[in-house]
C-alpha cells in the first residue's frame, strides 16, 4: 500500500507553524490550521516596515559617525610641525617603555616585596610546625589510647624517623 506517511505531514505541518506561514489552534480536542493570503501579505509588510526603520537608523549612524570623521581628522593635516611632535610622542613613549622594563627587572629587590615574602615565609614555617605538633599530639594520643608504639605508628603512616619541628 502506497501513499502518504502521516508523520511526513505533521513534520511538514509542523515547520509551516514554525515559520509563521500557516495558523494553527486548538478548539477541543482537535488541532486546526489555516492560512489566508491577507494575513501573509500584512506580516510581509510588517517586516518590509520593520527593516525600513533599521535603514533609516543605520544612516543616521553613518551621518553621525562620517561627521565625527570629519571633525577628528579637522586638526590632523600633515604639517611639519605635528609630524615633529609625532616623532617626540614615539621617542617618549620608547623612553617610557625602556624605563618600565628596567623598573621590572629591580622589582624583585624591592623591599616591600621581600618583607611580603619573609611573612609568607614565617608563616609557612609556623604552619608547618603547628601541623608537626598536631602529628606529635595524635601520635602521644594513640600511644596513650591504644598502646601503640612511636615506631609503630611513624611506619603504619610513612612519617620519617627524623621527623621534627623545623
Amino acid at each position: 500500500m502506497k501513499g502518504i506517511v502521516s508523520q511526513s505531514v505533521k513534520d511538514i505541518l509542523q515547520s509551516l507553524v514554525d515559520d509563521d506561514l500557516v495558523t494553527t489552534d486548538k478548539i477541543g480536542t482537535s488541532n486546526y490550521y489555516w492560512s489566508f493570503p491577507s494575513c501573509a501579505l500584512q506580516s510581509r509588510k510588517v517586516k518590509i516596515e520593520g527593516l525600513t526603520q533599521e535603514l533609516q537608523k543605520f544612516k543616521e549612524k553613518s551621518v553621525e559617525l562620517q561627521s565625527s570623521i570629519e571633525l577628528a581628522s579637522d586638526g590632523r593635516e600633515n604639517t611639519d610641525d605635528r609630524a615633529i611632535l609625532l616623532k617626540k610622542v614615539a621617542e617618549v613613549e620608547m623612553i617610557t617603555k625602556k624605563y618600565q622594563e628596567e623598573l621590572a627587572h629591580y622589582r624583585e629587590c624591592d623591599p616591600a616585596l621581600l618583607d611580603a615574602k619573609e611573612k609568607h615565609a614565617e608563616l609557612a614555617l609556623e604552619c608547618g610546625n603547628r601541623w608537626t605538633e598536631n602529628i606529635f599530639i595524635l601520635q602521644s594520643y594513640c600511644a596513650n589510647k591504644f598502646n601503640i608504639e612511636r615506631t609503630d605508628f611513624n611506619q603504619q603512616f610513612g612519617i620519617p624517623e627524623d621527623f621534627d619541628t623545623l
